[in-house]
Formats: structure tokens, C-alpha cells, sequence
């Protein structure tokens, strides 16, 4: 293998901002504490904490919209 072509890992501290948690990760940025937005014991994927609000998907209001012209078509008839 060639020598010094490899970015150097090293331990790296990274912080939640939503729980406050402090992990430390072996990572190639040198730049010291980094901050994170949600991790993996907040994010609600993670947790089963979703939201409920299920938003209804493109099939559902293109059927939705075809069974209204359906409908129409059979009133005018």
C-alpha cells in the first residue's frame, strides 16, 4: 500500500443538540466537537415515536380523483 495517501482518523467528539448526548467517533475531520441535529436515541424513527399524521400519498389522490369523475360521469348519464 502506499504511505501517506490515507486521511488520518481520529477520535472526534460529536453532541446532539435535541437530547444533549455526547458521542465519540473515529472520524477523518480535524476540526475538534462537531453538532449534530437529531440523533439515533431522538430521532423518532429510531424510537417509535412517529408522528401520526400520515400524509396521503400521490396514488391515493389520483384514485381519490378518479372515483369523483366516475362518479360524475355516471350522474350526468
Amino acid at each position: 500500500m502506499k504511505k501517506n495517501i490515507h486521511p488520518v482518523n481520529e477520535l472526534v467528539k460529536f453532541s446532539c443538540i435535541s437530547c444533549n448526548q455526547d458521542f465519540e467517533v473515529y472520524s477523518t475531520n480535524t476540526k475538534g466537537a462537531l453538532k449534530m441535529d437529531v440523533c439515533g436515541n431522538c430521532h423518532p424513527f429510531y424510537t417509535g415515536r412517529s408522528s401520526s399524521d400520515v400524509k396521503t400519498g400521490k396514488i391515493e389522490v389520483f384514485n381519490q380523483r378518479e372515483r369523483k369523475t366516475k362518479e360524475k360521469n355516471l350522474k350526468v348519464s
